[in-house]
């Protein structure tokens, strides 16, 4: 599971949970982007600071790992090179790709992403506000995504980066470890 996690909340953490269950996954890994290349923006704090709050968020669910491969890649982070660089680590293992259902019609746009396709399968999270028309992506898609249902969470990082900016709380949005972390470093205040 990729993105910035800027910050991270209990919207991802429900999604991997429900993806692990849903696909009988063995483990899902967190990997946040060093820069995710369909976003204009930057993210707002360090990919250090993303991945220690990441750690925290996940310590309590032995299911759950994160890993720093992007980070330590620099750059745009493309999830062809990270998975091809998984593909190696991990021979044995196999590997799906969990998205919101935001970004499956993206998926035409990834990089490499025919090739990407052939190596995993794309779990989608289907949001009962965000309805997924799998016969709209090219074929060699539909063929590699696998639809599950996502309990209607309506919950965003940017939502939580302006609840922060404005002095507001962000309890119960993200872990409580999280909640720390920002407080503590005084992230994402104006």
């Amino acid at each position: 599971m990729g993105g910035t996690f800027d910050p991270i909340h209990i919207g991802h953490l429900i999604a991997a949970e429900t993806a692990r269950e849903q696909c009988d996954l063995h483990e899902v890994w967190f990997i946040p982007s060093y820069g995710p290349p369909l976003k204009t923006s930057e993210p707002g704090v360090s990919g250090q600071t993303r991945y220690e709050m990441v750690c925290g968020a996940i310590e309590s669910n032995p299911a759950f790992r994160a890993l720093d491969i992007e980070l330590q890649r620099g750059g745009v982070s493309y999830s062809f090179d990270t998975i091809r660089e998984l593909q190696r680590r991990y021979p044995d293992d196999s590997f799906s790709y969990i998205i919101g259902s935001d970004r499956i019609n993206d998926l035409p746009q990834w990089y490499q992403i025919e090739e990407l396709a052939a190596r995993i399968t794309f779990i989608g999270l289907e949001r009962p506000s965000d309805p997924v028309n799998i016969a709209e992506l090219p074929v060699f898609l539909q063929k590699r995504i696998k639809l599950i249902h996502m309990p209607a969470i309506d919950i965003s990082s940017t939502a939580i980066r302006s609840r922060a900016s404005a002095g507001l709380s962000v309890q119960y949005l993200v872990p409580d470890s999280v909640n720390s972390f920002m407080r503590r470093y005084k992230l994402y205040e104006s």
